[in-house]
């Protein structure tokens, strides 16, 4: 099978275009979701560029080949391919309905999977369940939050908590506004408190690679600053590798290594973070984002909630 590829010689992301595999379209074929010609955009993210904080080129710590999955019948990623380095952070874009928390509940294990393989630190989980996949170093925060209401604060915390260089303290540090509310329940938390909550608990996991999906979600912008700047430090400074779901995309590429936009299942485009954040044609046609550009190296933007 030939694959041309493209790269740009300033650009971390190499691009691949090819037919499905065999595998891949047996299964789109009995899902029905998809004709078996249909071919899909794949992006592998490298770290052969420094990172925004220039940590050093380490071994991919996640690797998506050809990942068939969705719910029940139904087929929603289409042979999606990707790698994200060890202390790399991804930013994963697209409209509503392309993908987005299917690829996240993928990798934690939450969805049917129909063919390709999820290999993490070298191992193949592909069949492994979540809380393997958990145990394995793997945090997830998913859109819904899902923190226990009827316990406390610290009782959600410590329920998860794994032995590493997260502990209650650090997490407290991190969010000094949950040590004041440590002995409320989590149920009496306001949306922005039980988010970063959710955020806490799963540091608390001590994971190797963290998975936010759509984390800012409903919270006023005051809230969405202090929990953008809380992310910021863990993909900067403590060098945590994450995988960032968001519809507030210029919020997001401030602060991401690299970025993929979503389009019914597939990669159509994959650009470092910067690049994509100065390119307003391919935010407008992909996202519907307006032209207004920001130094993408500056200070997190304070006041509106950006798209």
């Amino acid at each position: 099978l030939c694959r041309p590829t493209s790269r740009c010689c300033s650009s971390s992301t190499t691009w691949t275009w090819s037919s499905a595999s065999p595998t891949a379209s047996r299964y789109l074929s009995r899902a029905g979701s998809l004709p078996t010609a249909r071919r899909a955009w794949s992006a592998t993210i490298r770290a052969s560029a420094p990172s925004i904080s220039g940590r050093r080129q380490m071994a991919d710590i996640l690797v998506l080949d050809g990942l068939v999955a969705g719910y029940g019948e139904a087929v929603v990623l289409h042979g999606m391919s990707l790698s994200l380095g060890e202390g790399r952070s991804l930013a994963v874009l697209g409209r509503n309905g392309t993908g987005k928390t299917t690829l996240i509940d993928s990798i934690i294990g939450q969805t049917r999977h129909f063919a390709g393989t999820i290999v993490f630190r070298g191992r193949d989980i592909t069949a492994d369940g979540p809380e393997a996949r958990a145990a394995a170093g793997i945090g997830w925060v998913p859109q819904e939050r899902n923190i226990f209401r009827s316990l406390t604060v610290e009782e959600n915390l410590t329920a998860v908590e794994r032995p590493g260089p997260w502990t209650l303290d650090r997490v407290y540090a991190l969010f000094p506004g949950l040590l004041i509310r440590r002995m409320n329940l989590g149920g009496q938390l306001s949306g922005g408190e039980q988010q970063m909550l959710a955020v806490a608990r799963a540091l608390m996991l001590n994971p190797s690679l963290l998975l936010l999906d759509e984390p800012l979600e409903g919270l006023a912008p005051i809230i969405v600053d202090e929990l953008l700047k809380t992310i910021r430090t863990l993909v900067r400074d403590e060098g945590l590798s994450t995988i960032l779901v968001e519809q507030k995309a210029r919020k997001v590429l401030a602060m991401t290594d690299d970025a993929v936009i979503l389009d019914r299942g597939t990669i159509v485009h994959a650009a470092p973070s910067h690049t994509l954040l100065d390119d307003d044609a391919m935010l407008a046609q992909h996202l519907g984002v307006a032209g207004r550009r920001r130094s993408h190296r500056s200070d997190l933007p304070r006041g509106d909630a950006d798209a």
